[in-house]
């Protein structure tokens, strides 16, 4: 069965094709869950949220633009939702954002212990440094999409890679003295 007439039987509601579709994505928009929630359980409930949504919203997908991105737009949004109520985000002024860039020497530290450290980075400088960095999106569309200012989405990415860079670093000095 094609993708379209996947997507045409799961807005007639049909369960096999839903669970087909299900099948499809699951893995990829869990890997999106993982990024934007603060445990694993928490990430396999955002996938099931996202899914009812997608379900429930099925009759709003028109075939323009690609598929796989609306599911992704509707999976990183029901992540976020539970973020939205928590109020995690401090509001600052835009002129004490500083802005910088962090270098990694791929030698000395692992995908894995990167990853690892984003994850481990409190919800708010998580969310807005993987919407940002990772996936894209400007600082307009992640003040909309999660109700802050732009200055806030700014500070927070700039508190993000303040924390990646003690990470890192702390990783490297830990690693060079082992390595003595």
């Amino acid at each position: 069965m094609s993708l379209e007439q996947l997507i045409a039987h799961c807005k007639n509601h049909d369960t096999k094709a839903q669970e087909e579709l299900y099948k499809l994505f699951s893995s990829k928009l869990f890997s999106i869950c993982l990024k934007y929630s603060a445990n694993y359980a928490q990430a396999e409930d955002n996938l099931q949220d996202a899914f009812l949504s997608i379900f429930n919203k099925i009759e709003q997908y028109k075939g323009k633009g690609s598929f796989e991105g609306w599911l992704k737009r509707i999976t990183i949004n029901t992540a976020l939702q539970r973020y939205r109520a928590e109020k995690v985000f401090n509001i600052v002024n835009e002129n004490e954002v500083e802005d910088f860039e962090i270098e990694v020497n791929e030698d000395s530290i692992s995908l894995d212990y990167l990853l690892k450290a984003i994850q481990n980075l409190p919800d708010r400088y998580r969310l807005v440094f993987n919407l940002y960095v990772l996936d894209g999106y400007s600082h307009k569309d992640i003040a909309n999409m999660l109700k802050i200012s732009v200055g806030t989405s700014k500070s927070n990415l700039s508190r993000a890679r303040q924390i990646l860079k003690q990470t890192i670093e702390n990783h490297s000095l830990s690693e060079h003295i082992q390595s003595l």
